[in-house]
C-alpha cells in the first residue's frame, strides 16, 4: 500500500451507472453537480432518453459496449477508465440514488484524516420503505455497523489511488463486485470505513414477491462465486453465506423430502427446525424480517445452484436484474 501525502483541496469526481432510470437519473445527477470536479455517467442502452438528459446537463457520458455482457462491474471500470490520470477521490454510485447534500465534504474530509482509509461509505436508506415489506428489508440491510467494515455496497467515496493499484472491478462478476474489490484492497493494507453520515437516498422500486425473490437468487450467485474465487483462510469470504444458504435452503429441504417418502421419525425433528429458527432471528430481527430472512435461503440456494451449474459449463450468466 502506497499513502499519498494528504492534501488540502483534492480533486472529487463522480461515477454514475444506470439504465433508463428516468427522473431518479436526473435527481442523483443534480445532487452531485455543484460539488464534483467531473462528473461521468454510464449508460447500459437506456431507450428512455437518459444520454441525452445527461447530456443536456453538461454530464460526460460513456455509452457501454452491449454487445458484451452487462454488468455493475464493468460498466463502473468504463466510468474509472475516464479518469485515467487524475488523483484525488471519486464517488462511485447508482443512478437510482440520490446524494444527501453533506455526504461529499465529510466523507472527503474523512479520507484526508485517515489516509490508511481507501472506501468511505456512509448510510443509504430506502426513498419510499413503506412503500413495501421488500423496501423495508432493503433499507434494514443497508444499516451496517459504523466504524471499520469489510466492505461498502454501491455508493462510496474511494481514492483513486487505490482503486487503481487493485485494476478496479473484477468485470465478470454479477453482483457482489464492491465486497470482493474491497478484500482485494484489505489484502493490500488499506482499510475500509463507514462512517456516521447520511450518504444517499436508494429507490429499490421492489413492491412484488417476484422482485425480491431474483434479488435473493442473485444474492445466492454472487455468495458461491465469492466463495469459489476467495474462499480460502484467511478471508473465507462469503463462505459462512453459501453454507447457510445451503444448509436452510437445500440439505434440510432434502433431509425432509426423504425423511417423509421412508417415514422416518427423524423429519419432526428437521422440520420443528425452521420455526426454532424463526424463533431464534425474531428478537434481533422482528418476526416478518425473519420469516423473509428465513425463506430467502431458498432463492439464494437456487443461486448456488446456478451458479454451481455454470460452472460445470464453463459459464457464467448474465446479470440478474430485479427491476
Amino acid at each position: 500500500m502506497t499513502v499519498s501525502a494528504p492534501n488540502s483541496a483534492p480533486l472529487i469526481s463522480a461515477v454514475v451507472i444506470g439504465r433508463n432510470e428516468g427522473a431518479r437519473l436526473l435527481a442523483c445527477l443534480a445532487s452531485l453537480q455543484p460539488q464534483i470536479h467531473r462528473l461521468i455517467y454510464v449508460d447500459s442502452g437506456s431507450s428512455d432518453g437518459s444520454t441525452k438528459a445527461a447530456q443536456a446537463l453538461g454530464v460526460e457520458v460513456v455509452a457501454l459496449d452491449m454487445s458484451l455482457p452487462f454488468t455493475a462491474a464493468r460498466a463502473r471500470n468504463a466510468g474509472l477508465d475516464r479518469l485515467q490520470g487524475e488523483q484525488g477521490f471519486v464517488q462511485l454510485i447508482d443512478g437510482d440514488c440520490e446524494v444527501d447534500a453533506n455526504w461529499i465534504p465529510q466523507a472527503a474530509a474523512f479520507l484526508q484524516q485517515h489516509p490508511e482509509v481507501a472506501v468511505v461509505c456512509g448510510r443509504r436508506r430506502e426513498r419510499f420503505a413503506e412503500a413495501s415489506i421488500y423496501n423495508q428489508l432493503c433499507d434494514a440491510e443497508w444499516n451496517t455497523p459504523i466504524g471499520e467494515a469489510k466492505a461498502c455496497g454501491g455508493d462510496a467515496l474511494m481514492r483513486l489511488e487505490a482503486l487503481r493499484a487493485v485494476g478496479g472491478y473484477r468485470a465478470d462478476l454479477i453482483a457482489g463486485e464492491e465486497p470482493e474489490m474491497c478484500l482485494r484492497l484489505r489484502r493490500e493494507g488499506w482499510k475500509i470505513w463507514r462512517i456516521d453520515a447520511e450518504m444517499t437516498l436508494h429507490d429499490a422500486q421492489m413492491t412484488r414477491f417476484g422482485q425480491w425473490w431474483k434479488r435473493s437468487r442473485r444474492a445466492g450467485y454472487a455468495f458461491a462465486q465469492g466463495a469459489a474465487l476467495h474462499g480460502a483462510s484467511p478471508e473465507r469470504h462469503w463462505v459462512t453465506e453459501t453454507r447457510r444458504a445451503l444448509l436452510w435452503g437445500g440439505v434440510l429441504p432434502l433431509a425432509l423430502l426423504l425423511g417423509t417418502v421412508a417415514i422416518s421419525p427423524w423429519v419432526l425433528l428437521v422440520a420443528g427446525l425452521y420455526p426454532l429458527q424463526l424463533l431464534r432471528l425474531s428478537p434481533r430481527m422482528g418476526l416478518r424480517p425473519a420469516w423473509f430472512s428465513l425463506l430467502g435461503k431458498f432463492a439464494e440456494c437456487a443461486g448456488l445452484a446456478e451458479y454451481c451449474w455454470d460452472r460445470v459449463r464453463g459459464k457464467n450468466r448474465k446479470i440478474l436484474e430485479y427491476k
